[in-house]
């Protein structure tokens, strides 16, 4: 059946340890995903995500890891009530796990896809001391012109994630975000602080995984989406394999425009599969409810709320 609903998928920066624990504990199709995705990968994924260790942080690891929660939890959904959402996005790697809901990538190819991303990001990073810092309390346009005039000093500084009014994140080399910092906060920043990150997401920097990323994408997407899906890139909606090439690889050197995708979508609720990060944010930029699909309980609640639509 079809609904005003949109799913929505949670990004890089949601991981934690324990995350998808309730999914495994109780449900068989879970540790049934968690198994195959474990021999897929040749990384016990288990263990990364439900003992303490380091690796859950690094982008190579964090990538599938959340994929497979989010994925296991939309899997948990679609077992219990069929609907065709209204669209379907993510926050950067997010839209990756979107394409999932919508029939254009098996889960199990999207893992060892998204897995390859991460190794290209970290690659195209290395030796740079990249990073990435929020932004708090600062309009976009005074964030764009300072990053302008940065870039215009030598500094390599770019806006990554426009995610709320007065939350951006910026991406580049760690020692010029710290050098700009004091310009940020003077600007009207309340916040400027740099992230637990070792790349520089969303920015020139990943120029050279543009192309190995397009090369994997086009191995693993399918020609068929039974929604559309709204790309970071210029919050428009696609729906075909040549317009997902060409747009998940552009996304890795262009800004996430998340506020631009969720402000103004007129749908009874948004779900959110696999973390709550962005029912968070959806709170400043949409009217809509928006339930965050996180352990059992979570989800029985949110296929009550779609059985008890009209």
């Amino acid at each position: 059946m079809s609904k005003n609903i949109s799913f929505i998928f949670t990004g890089q920066g949601s991981q934690s340890i324990g995350m998808g624990k309730d999914f495994y504990e109780k449900s068989p199709l879970a540790r049934d995903i968690f198994h195959k995705a474990s021999k897929r990968l040749g990384i016990d994924m288990k263990a990364l995500l439900f003992e303490e260790n380091e690796n859950l942080n690094e982008t190579e690891f964090a990538q599938p890891a959340i994929l497979l929660v989010s994925a296991v939890a939309f899997k948990l959904f679609e077992d219990a009530v069929r609907i065709t959402p209204k669209f379907v996005l993510g926050h950067s790697l997010g839209e990756i796990s979107s394409l999932i809901s919508v029939g254009a990538l098996d889960i199990y190819d999207a893992l060892e896809l998204v897995r390859e991303r991460g190794l290209l990001m970290k690659k195209a990073c290395e030796g740079k001391n990249a990073g990435m810092m929020v932004l708090v309390g600062l309009d976009d346009e005074k964030a764009e012109a300072l990053c302008a005039q940065a870039r215009e000093e030598g500094k390599q500084i770019w806006a990554a994630n426009f995610n709320s009014d007065g939350q951006i994140v910026i991406a580049g080399l760690k020692d010029d975000l710290n050098a700009y910092a004091e310009s940020f906060k003077a600007a009207g920043a309340k916040r400027a602080m740099l992230l637990s990150m070792s790349v520089a997401s969303h920015c020139p920097l990943l120029e050279s995984a543009r192309e190995s990323l397009k090369d994997k994408l086009r191995l693993f997407l399918k020609e068929s989406f039974n929604s559309p899906v709204i790309s970071n890139v210029n919050a428009l909606p696609y729906n075909t394999k040549d317009d997902a090439l060409r747009l998940l690889s552009e996304q890795l050197v262009k800004p996430v425009l998340y506020k631009q995708s969720i402000a103004g979508q007129k749908v009874d609720a948004f779900i959110e599969f696999g973390g709550s990060v962005l029912k968070g944010l959806n709170k400043r930029l949409n009217e809509a409810p928006t339930l965050s699909v996180t352990d059992m309980a979570s989800l029985e609640e949110a296929v009550s709320f779609i059985k008890n639509q009209n």
